[in-house]
């Protein structure tokens, strides 16, 4: 029970990586805070799975690019439980283009849900963060590598990189600890569309040779969010199976 007491607000916690983060604090103690926005009924089954261990937690709808949703979402969680001890960024899109074919539109709602989302949410959450709290930041190997068919995507999780690496230098007098996680090809929708060659593909170019779990992300974010973690901030750790070694 590495985070007993502590309460978690997760942005993006209906599905895939935000869904394993929200069940695995739940298990190990927190509080935790749903965030979704279109969702609703995979963010209730999320509730109901961590309900069903004898966690708590309270669903959040709405969508982290609009301040005014972001400040009724921050409220409504510490009305409930007061303080937010672990805020984990994690709510993106990933929308799929070539940057020559790359709609103006679309470039502007990636960045706002991706990087300018988790902008808001600090913003609105660091007052209720107390000292020793934890701030963790969902990004990519793609912020890394780049992108192919995904400029807007790579470019706001390298925005926000640097926007934790920033964070964690101001805040760290208050000994909040700001880090950051960077998957690789990990089994959730964002993947759906590969075909089974596609997988195999990208399988063989793992040295580890198997696509990653959402548990395993939530592992590593367990860590940071526990005291286990507590001399580490400003970093970004790798969960890609050996993909990209950097």
């Amino acid at each position: 029970m590495l985070l007993q007491g502590k309460t978690a607000l997760i942005s993006g916690a209906s599905r895939g990586i935000g869904r394993a983060i929200a069940i695995k604090f739940a298990e190990h103690g927190a509080f935790v805070g749903i965030n979704y926005n279109s969702s609703e009924k995979d963010a209730k089954e999320v509730l109901e799975t961590i309900e069903g261990k004898n966690g708590r937690g309270v669903l959040l709808k709405g969508d982290i690019a609009n301040i005014k949703d972001v400040e009724n979402i921050v409220a409504t969680f510490v009305e409930e439980v007061k303080r937010i001890d672990i805020l984990v960024n994690n709510a993106g899109i990933y929308i799929r283009n070539q940057f020559k074919d790359l709609p103006l539109e679309t470039w502007k709602r990636v960045l706002d849900v991706n990087l300018n989302g988790c902008c808001n949410l600090c913003r609105c959450s660091l007052p209720f963060i107390p000292e020793g709290g934890r701030i963790i930041f969902i990004s990519s190997q793609l912020a890394f590598k780049g992108s192919a068919h995904g400029a807007d995507y790579a470019t706001s999780k390298a925005g926000m990189l640097g926007l934790m690496r920033s964070l964690a230098l101001e805040l760290a007098p208050k000994k909040i600890l700001v880090n950051a996680v960077a998957p690789g090809t990990i089994d959730t929708d964002i993947i759906a569309h590969y075909t089974k060659e596609m997988r195999r593909k990208r399988e063989s170019e793992i040295p580890l040779g198997r696509l990653g779990k959402p548990e395993e992300v939530a592992n590593v974010c367990l860590f940071l969010a526990s005291d286990l973690s507590s001399y580490i901030t400003g970093e970004t750790i790798n969960v890609n199976g050996g993909l990209y070694i950097h």
